[in-house]
């Protein structure tokens, strides 16, 4: 038998060796393979990605098969591509489909390169997974959550928006170029509506800070504020790791919420069990902020139209009344010279008769046509009374509508905004109003808002 120190060889040859049989055995061969992503690592500045595979039993969970990965170039190119396609980040605990080629280094020992990435088995099972979740959401949680056809009907859809939307929690991450961007849209509005935001920041990507999402949402609601929406934003970055938005806590606690939520989560290709569950989804940031503009844009059109439709009732009802007075003094003039041309005749009459008959005749016609001018007098004089008196009435109808005569009678006509409103649901507390009197204009701070019955001026 031969010494060891005699019959040895050295590692790099042993490797040599290993790498030569491998290489042989595997070199034209490439292969699917199905297998979990872990301890995943990725350098940016070289495009390369170091990872393991491993496979688990199904029933215990336990590792059963691993090996080193790899992935550059080629490779690396098809998992950014794997990424735009699925909206899921390539990173540890997903479950892929790889063409991978095997290859043993003396140094790195056994790895696996990864030629290529199919997006379509991941997106079958993630599709998968979302619609377990979806099904198991209508299961478990009757009546807050049915499906009616391809819709989800859900508490918080069924809301109904406020008529205007101002008080806002956002919820986000700290550092999303969407709070920026929502926030610019919303508040440099051309309306120039006012808005008070909210921000409740925390993790929005990776399933794996759903819990932290979900506890943000119990947040919000144990402030106890009445918030008019919630807002859920994600904006900036690369289209991928959506699944937070898919899970199952966060998906229910969306459904079941007591304030509508809007959601502008940046998902382009499908709408995420979020949106589904949500009071009303919209794309992006900016869309979920012009939909609340456009939402209170529909509330002042109604008020400006509502106000026009006054102005123009106001005014046929002005036009009405002053063409009946024009009538009544129209006939009120006619009455009077048809009036005063008969009794003209009669006294014409009467002086042919008395030039022609006895003084006898002419004391009784004489008595006659005083009091027939008696007569006269009075009829005309209590006519025009009572028509002046008509005149006057209308007059005074008109007069009593005027603003300028109902502010000298002590009442206010309140403004705000530069509108003028009588709905107190309009005034806040703190808001700044304008108080126009008879002659003079106050601007003051509204401190406090108290019910009223009015009977200070019940007549």
């Amino acid at each position: 038998m031969q010494s060891p120190l005699t019959n040895h060889i050295r590692l790099s040859e042993l490797n040599g060796r290993i790498n030569t049989v491998i290489n042989d055995a595997f070199s034209a061969a490439t292969f699917w393979v199905i297998a979990d992503i872990t301890n995943h690592t990725y350098r940016a500045q070289k495009n390369y990605h170091n990872f393991e595979l491993v496979e688990k039993d199904p029933n215990s969970s336990n590792i059963i098969a691993r090996i080193s990965g790899k992935a550059w170039g080629t490779g690396s190119d098809s998992i950014t591509h794997f990424e735009r396609i699925t909206g899921q980040r390539f990173t540890n605990n997903i479950n892929v489909l790889l063409h991978v080629a095997v290859q043993y280094h003396p140094v790195y020992g056994l790895q696996v390169n990864v030629l290529d990435v199919d997006p379509n088995f991941t997106l079958g099972m993630l599709e998968q997974q979302r619609q377990a979740t979806l099904e198991k959401l209508v299961l478990e949680n009757q009546p807050f959550i049915q499906r009616s056809g391809d819709r989800y009907i859900t508490r918080n859809n069924q809301l109904p928006l406020p008529v205007v939307i101002q008080k806002i929690a956002v919820i986000s991450s700290r550092t999303s170029a969407g709070n920026e961007d929502f926030a610019h849209t919303l508040l440099n509005n051309p309306y120039r509506y006012q808005f008070s935001l909210d921000y409740y920041f925390t993790v929005v990507q990776g399933e794996n800070n759903a819990r932290q999402f979900f506890d943000k949402l119990l947040e919000v609601f144990n402030t106890k504020i009445a918030y008019d929406a919630v807002v859920i934003i994600r904006g900036g970055g690369a289209q991928t790791d959506f699944l937070i938005f898919d899970n199952y806590d966060i998906g229910r606690a969306i459904a079941r919420f007591p304030i509508p939520v809007i959601t502008g989560i940046g998902h382009q290709k499908n709408e995420t069990i979020a949106d589904l569950m949500a009071h009303t989804p919209t794309k992006t940031p900016t869309k979920a902020a012009e939909f609340i503009l456009a939402h209170n844009r529909e509330f002042e059109d109604g008020l400006l139209s509502f106000q026009q439709n006054i102005i123009i009732r106001s005014q046929q009802i002005f036009s009405f009344h002053f063409q009946n007075l024009s009538a009544i003094q129209q006939n009120t003039i006619v009455a009077a010279k048809t009036i005063l041309f008969n009794h003209q005749n009669t006294l014409n009459n009467i002086s042919a008769q008395v030039i022609s008959s006895p003084r006898i005749i002419l004391y009784n016609r004489l008595s006659d046509i005083q009091h027939i001018v008696s007569n006269i007098k009075t009829f005309k004089t209590l006519y025009l009374k009572n028509q002046l008196g008509y005149l006057g009435h209308y007059t005074s109808l008109i007069k009593m509508m005027a603003p300028d005569n109902i502010l000298k009678k002590g009442f206010a006509i309140l403004k705000t905004n530069k509108k003028i409103t009588s709905d107190p649901d309009d005034l806040k507390v703190g808001q700044d109003v304008e108080i126009i009197l008879m002659d003079t204009q106050i601007t003051s701070t509204v401190k406090q808002k108290t019910k009223y019955n009015g009977k200070d001026f019940n007549i």
